[in-house]
């Protein structure tokens, strides 16, 4: 389990998370997205960031995705949001 800074969220498999430009760069010209988080990279990559899998819930379903974010960044969201 990682913890994150910001928030001191837990992050463990089946949460939910919104995903946006202060998570990261990658994800500046978009509105933002829910990531349901089904695993955490091991490796510490840079202090601060992680390697998230999961998958991109929207109105149309579900995509696979794996996401570089800075925790501080990252925002639960309610379990109905996520998709639970």
């Amino acid at each position: 389990m990682a913890r994150c800074c910001r928030a001191r969220l837990a992050l463990e498999p089946g949460q939910g998370f919104k995903i946006g430009r202060r998570a990261s760069v990658q994800f500046a010209r978009e509105r933002g997205l829910v990531f349901r988080l089904t695993a955490v990279e091991d490796r510490l990559i840079s202090h601060g960031r992680v390697w998230l899998s999961g998958y991109e819930l929207d109105r149309r379903g579900a995509a696979r995705r794996e996401i570089f974010v800075q925790l501080a960044g990252l925002w639960a969201t309610v379990p109905e949001v996520a998709g639970n």
